[in-house]
């Protein structure tokens, strides 16, 4: 009987115990500079008293256990390397921005979409962070209430107009809420650069793309059943003005999107077609949609397969727009990003 070879079960056993000392060591630093990066905000922060969308609060302290509902909110807290106060997340509209890939891994997902109310409370939050008023229900306001009710507090970006209709300079919104979220939690340094970068991106665009006359024709599709498009003063309309495009739908109403007909859509001819990639409505079955249906072959965009695919969150009130902004330029005008 061949005995068993106890140098390779040993050989293996070791290399088991150092691979186990690595994780542990790494957990402990990963631990030690989370709490160094605590220690660093609370000794920088001053109380400040903040509104947004009706709801005034008093921030005596920064946040320690942060939930943020919607991808945009999640972004900016890791633009802002606020990562050791998140204790979760939830609703990713698509793919989260590389640079921020694999710190996000680390942070539990609470929701695939909205949590319920019993998952929400049962991670003991001491703040809420939410792009969309959907992300407080029905009653944006009354949602935000309750939770401060709790002794838990919360932030609405203003990008919200619905629930925020008087705040209509849409990218100075995503300043704003930077600047917010910075004095929130101590680090309003960090805020000053993020804003300053974000605005030199979107400087350097337009710098490339010069003066365009006249702008083309574009079609930013949301939706079917009616079809769906960006309202005028929205900020995927301010962003398509950005990148020298022109909203084929001129008119105004509250709120990002607007209903329109199919008829008015193929008589006013776009040049170009923009297709918001999101995990619950592909751009690949947009687009299918716009080549099989015969109608809509009279359509310019169509008829020369110009479509501009974009991740949904580009368009949305968080830290991609400025890039979002060069992503439509570089497909408008590729000659002038050569």
């Amino acid at each position: 009987m061949k005995l068993p070879d106890f140098t390779w079960w040993r050989n293996r056993y070791i290399r088991f115990l150092i691979t186990a000392l690595l994780v542990i060591m790494t957990a402990c630093q990963m631990q030690v500079e989370n709490t160094k990066n605590l220690q660093s905000v609370a000794a920088n922060f001053t109380p400040v008293t903040i509104e947004t969308c009706g709801i005034t609060i008093t921030y005596k302290q920064p946040p320690k256990r942060v939930i943020t509902l919607n991808q945009p909110a999640t972004e900016i807290m890791l633009a802002l390397g606020l990562e050791a106060q998140m204790i979760g997340t939830a609703y990713l509209d698509d793919r989260i921005l590389p640079e921020y890939q694999k710190t996000y891994s680390q942070i539990p997902v609470i929701a695939d979409k909205y949590p319920s109310k019993e998952v929400l409370l049962g991670a003991e939050p001491d703040f809420v962070y939410g792009s969309f008023p959907g992300a407080f229900g029905k009653d944006a306001i009354g949602g935000r209430k309750e939770l401060l009710s709790l002794n838990i507090n919360s932030y609405l970006a203003a990008g919200a107009i619905e629930v925020c209709p008087q705040k209509r300079a849409l990218v100075e919104n995503i300043y704003s809420e930077i600047q917010d979220i910075g004095k929130i939690f101590g680090v309003s340094d960090r805020a000053v650069k993020l804003i300053a970068a974000l605005k030199q991106k979107l400087q350097d665009t337009q710098t490339k793309l010069g003066k365009v006359n006249p702008p083309k024709p574009v079609f930013w599709y949301a939706s079917e059943s009616p079809p769906y498009t960006v309202t005028v003063d929205s900020l995927p309309n301010q962003m398509l003005e950005f990148a020298g495009g022109r909203n084929i739908f001129q008119e105004k109403a509250q709120g990002t999107y607007i209903s329109v007909n199919w008829e008015d859509v193929i008589n006013r001819n776009p040049e170009i077609i923009i297709l918001s990639d999101a995990s619950w409505s592909p751009a690949k079955e947009q687009r299918q949609l716009f080549l099989t249906n015969p109608a809509y072959g009279k359509i310019s965009a169509v008829q020369k397969d110009k479509f501009i695919v974009i991740d949904y969150s580009y368009s949305t009130s968080g830290v991609r727009f400025a890039q979002g902004v060069k992503i439509l330029a570089q497909s408008l005008y590729p000659e002038k990003f050569k």
